[in-house]
């Protein structure tokens, strides 16, 4: 039997979902969990909840780097880091 030595880890058997796949299972599951209430500032809720780990996700990939970070999200670093004040991870 022969084992390759090392395995790409970038190559996958299947095609991956799109990410908006992914945000479309948890806002159904969210709205599903309000059990037919309503939700005020849905859209700000929304936002803050993909804002927040996305900023900490790509902030861990640039090594903490902003700059870095604010070019990788296609935003200003000053926008970068007054969000991440608002947000209250700076």
């Amino acid at each position: 039997m022969n084992v390759p030595e090392h395995v790409d880890s970038t190559v996958r058997s299947a095609p991956r979902a799109p990410l908006r796949d992914h945000v479309a299972n948890s806002i159904r599951r969210y709205l599903g969990d309000l059990n037919g209430s309503d939700a005020d500032n849905l859209y700000q809720i929304a936002l803050r909840e993909l804002e927040i780990p996305l900023f900490l996700e790509v902030l861990e990939h640039c090594d903490g780097n902003q700059s870095r970070a604010a070019t990788m999200l296609g935003i200003h670093r000053a926008t970068l880091r007054k969000k991440l004040r608002e947000y209250g991870i700076a």
